[in-house]
């Protein structure tokens, strides 16, 4: 039997990543998931087992059994990389025999600053002697979930992107091509970029916006200490608005842009269009 085992699985992206295994496990392969408080993955209709990113010792018992991994990459940042080495050097140790990686985008080349941590992550697995694959996403629809609602009530988009594209997909496109690589064979070794099909510039979304309510919400571009200032203003913490713009200005460079298509071969569909997340997005609001 292939277990399958994810880590961070009542996350938004582990759960997702939970029920498309469930659809497309087939027999002799079974899936865990890893989680900080097994409680809370009650309703996530597999096994859990107790698994915490700063407690090596909760890791090694974990991954007992455990035949392939997906680490999901930790929201700590600033501690990931520490994190991701407790991850990988707990799965060697129990005899995992390929893990999965979520990574950022082009993460050898990204000019946003994330990209830093994923990039000693990857070097960490390459150097572990152990089979794996690099699950290197975009950026997800649902980030601009808050920026769809705060144009709305402020009567303009904001940002520091300037004319970057931005080829982004929702977390269940990612989180379906996870359960492809994670389930078939011939992954291992490989380094898939993964995006969604079509770009959009913040203007571009500002615009689709606009026609969609019948508004005219203009997208206001703002140099990176403006807008990390603006976010901080709203109630987000210093580390992470200054995050968030320096990502900004990453799309402006190009960082977030990727038309190789290999998101929709890996899941053997066409990715979710933005223009019907938007749709979504405004229903919901």
């Amino acid at each position: 039997m292939t277990n399958i085992a994810v880590t961070g699985a009542t996350g938004q992206l582990g759960r997702l990543v939970i029920e498309k295994l469930k659809a497309r496990v087939s027999d002799g392969q079974s899936v865990v998931a890893l989680v900080r408080d097994p409680a809370k993955a009650a309703d996530l209709g597999v096994p859990a087992r107790a698994a915490d990113y700063d407690k090596p010792e909760t890791l090694a018992v974990a991954l007992a059994g455990v035949d392939v991994l997906l680490l999901i990459s930790s929201d700590a940042i600033g501690q990931r990389v520490s994190q991701h080495r407790n991850v990988i050097e707990a799965a060697k140790a129990a005899g995992v025999k390929r893990i999965a990686y979520t990574s950022i985008l082009r993460a050898d080349t990204t000019p946003i600053g994330l990209g830093v941590e994923h990039r000693a992550t990857e070097a960490m697995l390459r150097e572990s002697g152990l089979a794996y694959t690099l699950l290197r996403n975009g950026w997800y629809l649902e980030n601009y979930a808050g920026a769809i609602a705060g144009a709305l009530g402020s009567g303009a988009f904001i940002g520091s992107a300037g004319e970057g594209r931005i080829s982004a997909a929702t977390r269940a496109d990612y989180a379906e091509a996870a359960a492809v690589a994670l389930t078939g064979g011939g992954h291992e070794g490989k380094t898939y970029e993964l995006a969604g099909d079509e770009s959009f510039s913040m203007a571009d979304l500002a615009a689709e916006t606009s026609r969609q309510t019948g508004r005219d919400l203009p997208y206001n571009d703002l140099p990176e200490d403006a807008y990390a200032k603006i976010l901080e203003s709203i109630g987000l913490p210093a580390p992470v608005a200054a995050m968030l713009a320096q990502s900004d200005v990453g799309a402006s460079k190009g960082g977030l842009f990727e038309d190789g298509l290999q998101l929709s071969r890996l899941i053997g569909r066409p990715t979710t269009p933005w223009t019907d997340f938007v749709a979504g997005i405004l229903k919901s609001l």
